[in-house]
């Protein structure tokens, strides 16, 4: 076969096939509904359209919702090639970078406190939400000499924070955003063409500015001081390109709601089969991006049959995050990440001793406990709980205060030093500081696993935390296998875990539209709370894993100090590096699990809590596991306080509140040291 023919063979399957393989999803597409209809029908409403209500439901319904997936997969795919190009980032798009989080976020923002701004279906706000995402993201990570891990490590913390505050906003405006959560979670809904008419032109012109510049592009692959020698312009080339990815984001996201992971599948099938130049680029990744999300939205069909539509993105994101996965393991093993180091917290500042160190944290946590119980919805009433606890008050407030406030402070103590020692262990097991039960993904399986039993097994409340075990296993075993594929290095290991958490968040998703949740139910739940939690939670989910774990965690817990020396080092002392990284782990994910069972998917208490503590009383192992107990505890209690008091009589679920905390630390954290 010589080169010609095999060259006019690749194009003649990647674009003919491609197209294709687009009418046939177009026609499967078109053909699902409450009502299936011949193809013939399909065709003759097209071809020959009569006044008939078959006819209609193609031509009206059907056919705007197939041509709104051709163009918003087509317009993300486009935009994942630019956003890769420009950034020299295999691992760029308009999701893993946060730009899809940053114009959605503005967008719920304008929709809430600027109705009037919501012009033109919201695109402006859309489109400068995306643009100051991606600048922000870009400057944290780095800029120019940012590398592909940091900067989506970094696009993806960002996304973590402008979600909570997204959920944040949907909680208390309900009303506001009635209708925003099936399209902030992706959907090619339409009820007519006007999503069509109104994309198009934005989609064309975006499309024909950088096939323009395709020749420009080109250039910029062989490195800014090479094409700026050859005559090009770079920064008006960067800048023009990326303003046209960016529309084509915030029109597609403005229309059809975030669909993450397009832009980044799409380019990478037209690359793998061997194109480089930028004509060829972006014709067949918009052709190919068509076939992605048409196909996810086929997909999403078929697997609830009942049509309540379920959110085409989180399908795109099961699909899309084994594919991140897969090219960050690639970069490593191809050696392309500059990545050498960790990112460290620093050494300790202070060298506490531990003598006066741990009555003094008691001492806080039992006041703020106390003020905890002494707050709610009429302010702070420290008498009435000094005489609920003498019994000098009436039963209703005795109950109140004695069954409802103080179990809900004693969870939110226990569940977070349950996730502080989590955090803790992973942090050692790994020799990974960027590591925390919800950053690697084991809190997103224990999600999975509880719901599931609930969900899906309609099984007793008994066996939830059963479930989120064994969801938190499964998610386990995936990470540490991950893990020493790419050498348990720091983080690339943190990115893998939140391509598995990506993985995990879109299958709970899944399971929260068809179990029907309600909206602010719903976030909740997976923004993570302590609302209404009380004595139950504690004797189910919370105290026999204290009892039982930290124990075992405090005889084998100077493993940890030796594990820190190196695999190399920890075998020459006798220690069984494998037998005892699996064991502590898997401890450390028991912990996380019964924390998830009790009170949902609370993220980076694991992250802040051991970090503070090293800070305060240095780095031995020893140390670390009791202060890191009582600060991860006094952290949650701090939060539900927070929680239950800023916004009275409102509550702000205690999860978003640490996040809000969290997200901005673990940035800092990466600034910090560079890797």
């Amino acid at each position: 076969m010589n080169a010609a023919f095999k060259k006019f063979l690749i194009g003649a399957l990647t674009f003919g096939g491609g197209s294709v393989l687009l009418c046939l999803l177009i026609f499967i597409h078109i053909n699902q509904g409450n009502v299936s209809l011949p193809l013939s029908t399909v065709v003759q409403s097209i071809i020959n359209p009569m006044d008939t209500i078959e006819h209609h439901t193609v031509r009206v319904m059907r056919l705007p919702r197939a041509v709104m997936g051709i163009l918003a997969g087509g317009g993300l795919a486009v935009s994942g090639v630019i956003l890769q190009t420009v950034t020299r980032n295999p691992l760029s798009s308009a999701s893993t970078l946060g730009i899809h989080s940053g114009t959605y976020f503005a967008v719920i923002v304008t929709t809430i406190f600027f109705p009037f701004a919501m012009a033109a279906n919201g695109v402006i706000t859309a489109f400068a939400g995306g643009l100051l995402t991606f600048l922000f993201v870009y400057v944290l990570s780095g800029a120019g000499d940012a590398t592909p891990v940091r900067m989506v490590l970094a696009g993806m913390i960002v996304t973590f924070l402008f979600s909570s505050l997204t959920s944040l906003l949907q909680i208390f405006y309900e009303n506001e955003t009635q209708g925003l959560f099936l399209w902030g979670s992706g959907t090619l809904v339409q009820n007519d063409w006007g999503g069509v008419q109104f994309s198009l032109p934005f989609i064309a012109a975006s499309f024909l500015i950088l096939m323009i510049y395709s020749r420009k592009l080109d250039t910029l692959t062989l490195g800014d001081e090479v094409a700026s020698a050859l005559g090009q312009n770079v920064r008006s080339v960067k800048l023009i390109t990326l303003l046209a990815a960016v529309l084509l984001t915030s029109v597609t996201v403005s229309v059809v709601g975030p669909i993450g992971f397009v832009g980044l599948v799409a380019p990478h099938i037209v690359k793998l089969i061997g194109y480089r130049t930028h004509k060829l680029l972006i014709t067949g990744s918009f052709i190919w991006g068509a076939n992605v999300l048409l196909f996810a939205d086929v997909m999403a069909r078929i697997i609830d049959p009942s049509f309540s539509e379920l959110p085409v993105g989180a399908i795109t994101a099961l699909v899309g995050s084994p594919w991140l996965i897969w090219l960050v393991l690639r970069m490593k093993q191809e050696g392309n990440s500059k990545e050498t180091g960790s990112v460290m917290a620093g050494r300790s500042a202070l060298n506490l001793p531990l003598k006066k160190f741990i009555p003094i944290m008691l001492f806080v946590i039992i006041i703020t406990v106390a003020v905890s119980m002494s707050s709610g919805n009429y302010g702070f009433e420290p008498i009435a709980t000094y005489e609920a606890l003498m019994g000098l008050t009436n039963e209703f407030m005795r109950n109140y205060i004695l069954e409802l406030r103080l179990p809900r402070s004693l969870v939110a103590l226990l569940a977070g030093a349950v996730l502080a020692v989590s955090g803790l262990i992973f942090q050692g097991v790994l020799r990974n500081p960027l590591a925390d039960p919800s950053v690697i993904g084991i809190t997103s399986g224990a999600g999975v696993g509880a719901l599931t039993t609930i969900y899906f097994f309609s099984v007793s409340t008994f066996w939830v935390p059963i479930g989120a075990m064994i969801g938190a296993f499964v998610f386990f075993i995936i990470i540490m296998a991950l893990g020493a594929k790419a050498e348990f290095h720091p983080t690339t290991l943190a990115l893998l875990g939140i391509g598995v958490s990506a993985f995990g968040s879109a299958f709970i998703q899944i399971m929260v539209v068809q179990a029907e949740l309600g909206v602010a139910s719903a976030l909740t739940w997976l923004s993570g709370t302590t609302y209404a939690k009380g004595w139950s939670e504690i004797l189910k989910f919370l105290l026999w894993p204290v009892l039982l774990f930290i124990p075992l965690l405090a005889v084998h817990i100077k493993n940890l100090d030796v594990l820190s020396l190196g695999d190399d080092a920890a075998k020459g002392l006798g220690l069984g590096v494998i037998s005892v990284r699996f064991q502590m782990a898997l401890l450390a994910t028991l912990l996380a699990a019964c924390s998830v069972a009790a009170v949902g998917s609370i993220g980076f208490v694991g992250l802040i809590a051991p970090h503070f503590s090293r800070l305060l009383v240095g780095s031995a192992n020893q140390k670390l596991l009791p202060v890191t107990m009582l600060i991860g505890g006094f952290l949650l209690v701090v939060a539900d306080l927070f929680s239950r008091t800023l916004l009275a009589p409102n509550e702000i679920p205690s999860g978003i509140l640490v996040a809000l905390i969290g997200a901005p630390y673990f940035l800092w954290l990466m600034k910090r040291r560079s890797v």
